[in-house]
């Protein structure tokens, strides 16, 4: 008896999930999450139960695979084109939040007391080749 269905991608959080979901729906691949909901309910668990599961018809399972490789996992300009490191020229750049000041700081622990969003937060590009770290 063959599978009717395939776990195509695993994630730590449904936010994740839901985004490639969203991709992979828009290219005509029907998805089903599992386990998102315990995870949302208790995020603590998503390493004990094997995180949130995309499962797609294993009929569709090439489809998806192409669709999924074809997704950039490093930073895109405006264009859609890589950033390239301004040291070693690589495309493997990383968008990352940067706290080096007390404003920064400050923003961080009030917004984490608070329960919400940081309202102000620094940027900067990290090359995973060379660690090198820079602005555009």
């Amino acid at each position: 008896m063959s599978e009717i269905f395939k776990t195509i991608a695993v994630f730590q959080y449904s936010s994740e999930a839901q985004i490639i979901k969203g991709k992979l729906e828009s290219e005509g691949v029907t998805v089903f999450m599992t386990d998102n909901h315990t995870i949302d309910t208790d995020p603590l668990v998503s390493n004990a139960i094997g995180g949130v599961k995309l499962k797609i018809y294993a009929d569709d399972e090439e489809r998806a695979k192409e669709i999924l490789d074809s997704i950039t996992e490093f930073s895109l300009d405006d264009k859609g084109e890589p950033i390239h490191c301004q040291k070693c020229n690589s495309t493997n750049v990383d968008l990352f939040t940067n706290i080096k000041s007390v404003k920064a700081l400050a923003s961080f622990l009030f917004s984490f007391l608070l329960g919400v969003l940081p309202f102000y937060q620094k940027y900067q590009y990290h090359c995973e080749d060379c660690k090198a770290k820079f602005n555009l």
